[in-house]
């Protein structure tokens, strides 16, 4: 199973490489734009921007080979499983993909250029922003597939709730703890300590599982009742 992600994101990485111009306009321009007046993107390795058009390329390839991964993940698991519970094959890798492309694209179209006005608010005139285009891309990785990984808990839920391990009873009676931990995993996963981008990186999580308290209830494994005695 390993084997054959590795060579879903080799293919994809070399798929992506054919058009990696592309790809680095679609992340830094938008970001271009956004830099104060006077700002631009700086590299001081003479290596550092071909590493940054590799790192491209392999981020596309992770992208694009996102569902053989899936579905070799659930292959590995499919074994320790029921019959009934491997039709769930399907939607969970559908279910997945959909949500890691969806947590990538909140990233790069709303909360990622919020934070980049947000850091270059902070130039004048005697301190100017030029950022390097490595650091920049980095923490654009982390936050992409940090909020693709947030974005699967629809999927899991989905899945645990059509094997009956989760019910919606038990999400909303955890609901205040799930806060909590949602907040402090924000606090953590956050680049800067404001509390304005820990709550913006938080409420995404807050309404994903609110859909998933629906997800479970709508999907979940109904108990059969038991006849009460008199």
């Amino acid at each position: 199973r390993i084997l054959i992600c590795v060579a879903a994101v080799g293919i994809g990485c070399i798929i992506a490489f054919t058009f990696v111009d592309k790809i680095y306009r679609f992340v830094m321009d938008p970001l271009g734009r956004l830099l104060p007046k006077g700002s631009q993107f700086v590299y001081n390795e003479p290596t550092e921007a071909f590493v940054l058009y590799v790192k491209m390329a392999l981020l596309a390839g992770v992208i694009i080979a996102v569902p053989v991964i899936l579905w070799q993940a659930w292959m590995f698991i499919a074994p320790g499983l029921y019959a009934k519970e491997k039709r769930l094959a399907v939607p969970f890798v559908a279910l997945s993909t959909v949500g890691f492309v969806g947590g990538a694209a909140f990233t790069h179209y709303l909360l990622f250029p919020w934070m980049w006005i947000f850091f270059g608010s902070f130039a004048t005139d005697k301190l100017s922003f030029l950022p390097r285009i490595e650091p920049v891309f980095a923490l654009y990785v982390k936050m992409v597939l940090g909020m693709g990984l947030v974005f699967q808990m629809p999927a899991l839920v989905y899945s645990l709730a059509r094997i009956g391990l989760v019910t919606a009873r038990f999400l909303i009676k955890s609901f205040k703890y799930a806060i909590l931990i949602i907040f402090i995993a924000a606090a953590v996963i956050t680049p800067s300590g404001d509390a304005l981008t820990q709550t913006l990186f938080a409420m995404p999580m807050v309404g994903l599982y609110i859909i998933s308290i629906a997800i479970a209830w709508i999907f979940g494994k109904r108990r059969p009742k038991v006849p009460v005695e008199e």
